[in-house]
């Protein structure tokens, strides 16, 4: 069973909740019921609100310390458990299971989200990690999401995919296996072998998390996520999706990139009207979860993209 607060948040030591924060529970597609938090402003006049989109795996108290550093910028602040995962209902009976039925799941728990944390300071400003960023992107490209800028950490925009694995993914989908997982979960993760982050503290903190509440934890993704994944990023990082896109953007890159494609950043950054595209050096995926110094870069583009939209 779930240990986690009365009012719906994991706490730990050392991990302390954004001011004024409150978990929202609302209808996704197909009757899930998914996790959201909401974190007023610290101001009695807000900067505006940031929707912070998780990446893959992700969930809340995550991205607490990310929150707070919102807050002290002067936004009010909206945090996403995406379907399948966090506290957020999964999809499939294995919950260890990464899955997703289509990428459109994500795109309307956002839409949803935004539309149940009620009367939000405005403007809004996006700030996406990962998939994170592909599900904000693909809300951009459709004209659901409507923001004033758009920040995005190690976008999940393009994939290591060989071609030749595309076949045996559409295979597998034949063959009803789409629930199943593509890569078989491994032992437990060391810090040693991680590829997301240089920093102990932040790796430490998450598995504090996951080892709090284990239903937090989430596994290798499955075939169907992959291919709904796929079938997405071939739709938005194409120049006529990404056309309407006007607003201020900035994007940063990990040098130390081993999950995502790289390419696929300045891909998309050359389409943009106004984009900054910085690439963090010595970073890995996780930047907002480096050592201080990468963090600082990321935060120095946030606020200058902040500047270039007026807010």
């Amino acid at each position: 069973m779930t240990q986690t607060s009365p009012d719906g948040f994991v706490d730990i030591a050392g991990n302390p909740r954004p001011d004024n924060a409150r978990i929202i529970w609302y209808d996704g597609t197909n009757g899930l019921r998914l996790r959201a938090c909401v974190a007023g402003a610290t101001t009695d006049t807000p900067r505006g609100t940031c929707l912070v989109c998780p990446g893959r795996s992700e969930f809340i108290e995550k991205y607490f310390e990310v929150a707070r550093e919102l807050q002290d910028r002067g936004f009010a602040v909206v945090i996403f458990d995406w379907p399948g995962q966090g506290l957020s209902d999964r999809l499939l009976k294995d919950p260890l299971k990464g899955h997703i039925d289509r990428f459109d799941t994500f795109v309307q728990a956002l839409d949803s989200g935004v539309a149940a944390a009620g009367d939000l300071p405005r403007p809004l400003v996006s700030l996406a990690h990962s998939m994170g960023g592909a599900i904000s992107l693909a809300a951009l490209c459709s004209g659901r999401l409507k923001v004033a800028a758009a920040a995005f950490c190690a976008p999940m925009w393009g994939l290591p995919v060989p071609l030749a694995l595309r076949g045996v993914i559409a295979t597998m989908l034949l063959a009803g296996k789409s629930g199943a997982f593509a890569r078989k979960p491994g032992p437990p993760e060391t810090f040693d072998a991680n590829e997301v982050t240089h920093d102990r503290p932040h790796w430490d903190m998450n598995r504090q998390l996951t080892d709090a509440v284990p239903e937090l934890r989430l596994g290798p993704p499955t075939w169907g996520w992959i291919a709904a994944s796929l079938k997405t990023l071939d739709r938005i990082t194409r120049p006529k999706a990404l056309a309407g896109i006007t607003i201020p953007v900035f994007v940063a890159s990990a040098a130390e990139e081993k999950l995502v494609a790289n390419s696929a950043h300045a891909a998309v950054a050359a389409h943009l009207s106004d984009c900054e595209h910085l690439t963090v050096a010595g970073a890995m995926h996780e930047i907002l979860m480096e050592k201080p110094d990468k963090r600082t870069q990321f935060w120095a583009g946030f606020d200058r993209l902040l500047t270039r939209a007026g807010i």
